[in-house]
């Protein structure tokens, strides 16, 4: 039995952070591309077309699939006679292996976590600490399990406690229902059932990592009560009709994980978390004989897509000329390509905006007849325009709408997911419109930006308002000049009835 060394598991947690930034696990591949093949919904499935041509160029190129590349999540399960020659904590040591795998000049990583959640948030820099989890474990030997998890997804993690006699499918069910499209469907949902509070959010946290078989599952059904139960909530959550971004489909989820654990006699604790359609995950194991090792998935995997067929039907749309007219022919879930000005920002950018409004001092940037992106890019590497930028959550910027349309004249958002009632009713009364972009496609939506440069507000990092020169940048219509939603449509349409009632 080797000695474990310090060195090999920062450089192992390093490694695999690069890892996962751009391959997606086999298996997620295969499932995508499973669900891609039988999606009836043409929205739905240029979406997931979309997903899996960003998987395959982040995979060739080694950039990351999505932006928003994740707090690490990092799983330790220590063998108790396994040998070290560790001198610091396993918190340090792992967060030497999370900066070291963040700040890689080849491919630098979005650094997303704040030291401080309740003041000035300021951001570490590194993407430390990262989110540490250990187990004393039988053997000889250290387990890791590495996973980015952004915030679209983990912010739709949910918990709650039923009583003994509760339904878990039914809970699980009602609670997807409301989660929107912010976690970037089609994905993977993992719940956590026993214990107590935090046991069962760590138990639905594990499920993630575990493999896909939902395939092997439905050919050969289930042998126990738990495969029993992910077969009944994968057909019932399907059955909502969300589908891939919340368009309205055939699938929502490519599969559901179930992990338990003995819980009170009088608690059913249960945990859920969903994972999104840039699903980062990925295993080594220590053993004295050095760092770990990590296995590109083969491209054979892929399926051949042409996104140019999808991009025919598409409707072309100047940003530099948005009149009323152009805008109100907009109709939801129609495809569009964008080309000339986009600016781009985020939460900070629009408070910052908003407190100048207040304040009666002029924005930096004229918005008027303009349109803005919901993004916070990564760092550009070697002869890129920008790292991969894909869309944030825009509910997040709803409470901001009405402010921002009234006084800047703006007339397109483009962002990811649903919009609130608040933002709808926005939009409608100032006669503007909201787009989507895929979240998930990162890369590929990168590629059709062909310039950029910050114009304002630069102190806030990737939350800087830039000037993006865009060419036809693929965007769905999500919410028209009338305030019509896909979101709300698209569903509707695609939802059908189970045996075991949705």
């Amino acid at each position: 039995m080797g000695v474990i060394r310090e060195s090999d598991m920062i450089e192992s947690i390093a490694e695999a952070l690069q890892y996962i930034s751009y391959y997606h696990p086999a298996d997620f591949i295969g499932a995508m591309t499973s669900a891609w093949e039988r999606e009836e919904n043409p929205g739905a499935k240029a979406a997931m077309a979309q997903i899996l041509v960003n998987s395959r160029m982040c995979a060739m190129g080694r950039r990351p699939i999505c932006q928003d590349t994740g707090a690490a999540n990092i799983h330790v399960k220590v063998g108790v006679q396994a040998k070290t020659d560790f001198s610091r904590s396993l918190q340090e040591i792992c967060d030497e292996g999370t900066r070291q795998g963040y700040q890689r000049d080849t491919n630098p990583l979005r650094a997303s976590v704040v030291v401080d959640p309740f003041g000035a948030r300021k951001n570490s820099g590194d993407n430390t600490p990262c989110m540490l989890t250990v187990e004393m474990v039988a053997g000889d030997t250290i387990e890791v399990e590495v996973a980015a998890k952004g915030g679209g997804s983990e912010n739709k993690s949910k918990f709650t406690t039923l009583n003994p006699s509760g339904n878990v499918a039914d809970w699980v069910v009602q609670t997807v229902e409301t989660l929107g499209a912010g976690w970037c469907p089609p994905g993977v949902l993992g719940i956590g059932v026993g214990g107590n509070a935090d046991k069962a959010m760590a138990l639905a946290k594990q499920a993630l990592s575990e493999p896909l078989d939902m395939a092997d599952l439905l050919r050969r059904g289930p042998s126990d009560k738990t495969e029993e139960l992910r077969l009944e909530i994968y057909d019932r959550v399907n059955a909502l009709g969300i589908g891939a971004q919340g368009l309205g489909g055939v699938t929502t989820v490519l599969d559901v994980k179930i992990k338990s654990f003995p819980t009170h006699a009088a608690s059913l604790p249960v945990g859920l978390i969903p994972n999104c359609a840039a699903t980062r995950h990925v295993h080594f194991t220590l053993d004295g004989s050095g760092a770990a090792e990590f296995t590109p998935p083969s491209m054979d995997l892929y399926p051949d897509i042409l996104l140019d067929a999808a991009g025919a039907q598409a409707t072309r749309l100047n940003l530099d000329d948005l009149n009323d007219s152009a805008l109100a022919a907009l109709e939801p879930g129609q495809t569009l390509l964008l080309s000339g000005t986009l600016y781009t920002g985020r939460d900070a950018a629009h408070k910052r905006m908003v407190d100048m409004l207040d304040k009666g001092e002029p924005l930096p940037v004229d918005l008027k007849g303009k349109a803005i992106y919901y993004v916070g890019p990564v760092d550009a590497v070697g002869d890129e325009v920008i790292g991969p930028a894909g869309p944030t959550t825009s509910t997040r910027m709803d409470k901001f709408t009405d402010r921002i349309l009234g006084d800047t004249g703006l007339k397109v958002m483009v962002g990811k997911a649903e919009r609130g009632p608040v933002a709808i009713e926005a939009i409608a009364k100032h006669k503007a419109a909201y787009l989507i972009a895929v979240g998930g496609a990162a890369y590929l939506v990168s590629k059709a930006i062909k310039a950029a440069k910050p114009v304002a507000f630069q102190d806030l990092g990737m939350e800087a308002i830039y000037e993006l020169k865009v060419e036809d940048m693929p965007v769905t219509v999500a919410v028209d000049t009338k305030g019509n939603s896909i979101h709300q449509s698209g569903p509707a349409k695609w939802r059908r009835a189970t045996a075991a009632g949705s």
